[in-house]
């Protein structure tokens, strides 16, 4: 009896050893998830796995892996429902582990850290550890090789610690376990049919050579792994203390669309529409602290004040990077589970939490609202960067959509804010980066801004201020934040549509003066709520922010106050003059004391020897008529040059983009240049108006063509030129094109480059032939495209 109970003992070893090796897998693997779920998920594929082996010893080899299939399959959807509940997922089995199997692996991949135990991040380890138990176990406990059934369990263990990589610390513990769990597997004894010493039959001298080889194996063996020890052991040491490869770099994050990459431009669009329901929310506060009194003269605008009642910001997204043309987000987001990494709140801010139910109405794109900063999301599959604190839904938004949200909004001490200083070096290096090409008279704005005032906050102020006093908020400005439309907006006249725009031109604005300043700023876009009911596209606006140290991202409003006059920039701000100003004192007049006297033998009729009056006149016409000859011939060598320069050189988008100055260049032959604050489809409609009237003067009826053009100035402008002749080139697909190479770099084809060569030589032979004979003539020779190319060039 006793001997049986050893017996059963020693078999139960083995099949307990494989069970804790590759359960261990799922121990190392759980320190990157969020709870246990995943660790008892993989010991209970590792348990199924192996006692399923062992309880089929006594079938085929080929029927128990179809039998530990079906079993796997069963633990598997236990798995992901189970899985599911936890997670609060929607949808039914089915729905969910179809989704799983599809993106099981990229989502493991690209999780964010903690993972949470969805269906999508635990069907790869139950699955990979239910194979590797079924493998070790079968080779293991059927053939007798254990070393050799302990390579399924080991794979798995050191796939497990290079998914971890340096997102957890060194599993000491746990692999010190899985070498002592090795061992005692290796040091039990497995029992025999016979029991007994399997040399006992054979005569004394055989069995002394078989026991003098089995010796002289061992010997050699633990030799071997003596030497490997003495060999690879400094290696491995000096591994220790590096830092492991984290394969989560190899594989791209969810991206978001062109749209969600620069969401400023929607908001001139929004603007436009102010009735359209975007979202439907429902905030609450549980721990917001009773109203304190009224704040001092001068608070941090931590929230807009043009209506004390909009009370709550929701972001959208956090734009950090400007090239001079356009603001972007430039954010890496990760998949994530309901729980988002906590974020540490500034040193000196108060925290409140934020719980809000959203609906989402026709709110489009990837980019998911909240309240900043997010802690929990239910209701939805998101991606989360944590440099920003903002949301993607990967799958994108769609009507209907619910999902509640949790955040933690900082506050920040106003009374530490005058004295507080903002941080410098690489960390900051992006958001106080300031692209090249800032005209002057900004550059000269900001350096005004900030003489009198020392202390960043001072600074930031300053600035603030002077947008809220001397612009104006307009729903209809057109959209745009590049150099040119900062420098039209702040400078421009203001009877031409300068000096007013939307939001967009304000954070845009408040965001390059900043970081001119010293200023490490970004531009936030969300919305202005009161936390309850609708939310509509005029709540939509974009806001600066500045950082300072202890204090964190502090919100700015430049937008002016409900009511107040803007004064003229040219009262506060006059941009210095490039030349010097002319002395006050009169130029002295230069009168001649004597009467010039005529020159000698001005009269006198010419020799014999002399050259006649008719052949010196003949001979300067001539030489001038060479001069004049030649100068027009090099005027025509380098216009033409200047065309095939822009249309057949570079890539494709320096292509479309020369192409769109042959047509700009055109309308200025033509006397109808344009603004540089104009968008490419403005220009377009500029540029079917100018062949149109070009066409009615070349007719003779310029009265007409004047009339026409006074009646449809706003047609055009709105939707396209009323009076375009059907069959004047296409100069809006140029536009289209342009916009392509402006908002996607890189995207441009040689087709479209050559498309766009075709659509600016037809305009530009269909505007010259309009004009009359004698300004053809003239037209191949003007040099004004060739200074404007010099100029722009610089």
């Amino acid at each position: 009896m006793v001997t049986r109970a050893v017996r059963a003992l020693r078999a139960a070893v083995l099949p307990l050893a494989l069970i804790g090796l590759t359960a261990l897998a799922g121990v190392v693997l759980g320190r990157v998830y969020a709870g246990g779920l995943l660790t008892w998920l993989v010991l209970g594929a590792a348990a199924g796995s192996v006692l399923v082996s062992v309880a089929a010893r006594r079938l085929p080899s080929w029927l128990v892996a179809p039998v530990s299939v079906a079993a796997m399959a069963g633990w598997t959807l236990w798995s992901l429902r189970l899985a599911a509940t936890h997670a609060e997922m929607p949808g039914g089995l089915l729905e969910v582990t179809v989704d799983a199997a599809r993106n099981g692996i990229p989502r493991l991949l690209t999780a964010m850290i903690p993972v949470e135990p969805t269906p999508d991040t635990v069907l790869v380890p139950v699955v990979a550890a239910w194979l590797a138990g079924l493998t070790g176990a079968e080779v293991a406990l059927r053939t007798g090789r254990v070393l050799l059934g302990y390579l399924p369990a080991a794979g798995l263990y050191a796939a497990t610690l290079y998914m971890v990589g340096p997102n957890a610390e060194p599993a000491l513990a746990p692999t010190v376990a899985f070498a002592a769990i090795a061992a005692l597997g290796l040091a039990t004894p497995t029992t025999s049919s016979g029991g007994g010493d399997p040399t006992a039959d054979l005569s004394p001298r055989v069995r002394a050579a078989v026991r003098l080889r089995l010796t002289a194996s061992a010997a050699l063996g633990v030799a071997l792994v003596i030497g490997l020890v003495a060999l690879l052991g400094p290696v491995v040491a000096g591994q220790v203390d590096g830092r492991p490869v984290d394969p989560r770099r190899y594989v791209e994050p969810p991206q978001v669309q062109t749209l969600d990459e620069n969401p400023l431009i929607r908001i001139s669009g929004w603007a436009l529409h102010p009735e359209q329901k975007l979202l439907e929310v429902s905030t609450q506060r549980p721990d917001a602290p009773p109203a304190g009194p009224a704040p001092e003269a001068d608070p941090p605008t931590s929230e807009p004040s043009a209506d004390s009642t909009l009370s709550v910001r929701m972001r959208l997204a956090v734009l950090s990077d400007y090239d001079g043309v356009t603001w972007r987000v430039g954010a890496t987001y990760r998949n994530a589970g309901r729980i988002l990494p906590a974020a540490d709140p500034a040193r000196d801010s108060t925290v409140q939490t934020v719980r809000q139910q959203i609906s989402v109405a026709e709110l489009s794109g990837r980019l998911l609202p909240a309240v900043a900063t997010p802690q929990q999301v239910s209701g939805a599959r998101v991606a989360y960067d944590p440099a920003s604190g903002t949301l993607i839904r990967p799958e994108g938004l769609t009507p209907g959509l619910r999902y509640a949200v949790t955040s933690t909004e900082e506050r920040p001490d106003s009374n530490l804010l005058p004295t507080a200083n903002v941080p410098a070096g690489d960390e900051v290096a992006r958001v106080l980066r300031v692209a090249d090409g800032v005209p002057d008279p900004m550059r000269r704005l900001a350096t005004q801004l900030a003489e009198d005032n020392g202390a960043p906050y001072a600074r930031a102020s300053a600035i603030e201020q002077f947008l809220a006093e001397h612009y104006r908020v307009v729903a209809d400005a057109p959209s745009g934040h590049a150099y040119p439309n900062l420098g039209f907006f702040l400078f421009g006249p203001r009877n031409g549509g300068g000096q007013e725009g939307t939001s967009e031109q304000f954070a845009a604005a408040f965001a390059v003066l900043g970081r001119l300043s010293g200023l490490p700023t970004r531009v936030v876009v969300g919305f202005r709520t009161s936390g309850q009911g609708p939310v509509l596209a005029g709540d939509a606006f974009a806001w600066p922010e500045v950082l300072f140290d202890g204090l964190g991202w502090v919100a700015f409003d430049p937008l002016p106050r409900p009511n107040d006059e803007p004064r003229p920039v040219e009262e506060d701000f006059r941009p210095t003059p490039e030349d010097p100003p002319p002395s006050e004192a009169p130029a002295p007049t230069a009168e001649p004391s004597t009467s010039p006297e005529p020159a000698a033998g001005a009269d006198a009729k010419p020799g014999n020897d002399g050259i006649s009056t008719p052949v010196l006149v003949a001979g300067g016409s001539g030489g001038l008529l060479l001069v004049v000859g030649a100068l027009l011939l090099t005027l025509l060598a380098m216009r033409r040059s200047l065309t095939r320069s822009r249309l057949v050189r570079g890539d494709p988008g320096q292509r479309i983009a020369g192409a769109w100055r042959e047509v700009t260049d055109a309308l200025r032959l033509a006397g109808r240049p344009i603004g540089d604050d104009l968008a490419a489809t403005e220009v377009a409609g500029h540029a079917h108006r100018a062949l149109a009237d070009a066409r009615a003067g070349a007719s003779g009826d310029e009265t007409a063509a004047g009339d026409d053009r006074a009646g449809t100035g706003d047609a055009t402008t709105a939707g396209g030129p009323a009076s375009a002749d059907s069959s004047a080139p296409a100069v809006d697909e140029l536009a289209t094109l342009l916009n392509q190479v402006g908002f996607a770099p890189g995207a441009a084809t040689s087709d479209q480059a050559a498309r766009a060569a075709e659509l600016s030589t037809a305009y530009v032979t269909s505007l010259r032939s309009a004009r009359p004979w004698w300004r053809r003539l003239l037209w191949s020779v003007n040099p004004t495209p060739l200074r404007h190319a010099r100029r722009s060039s610089r």
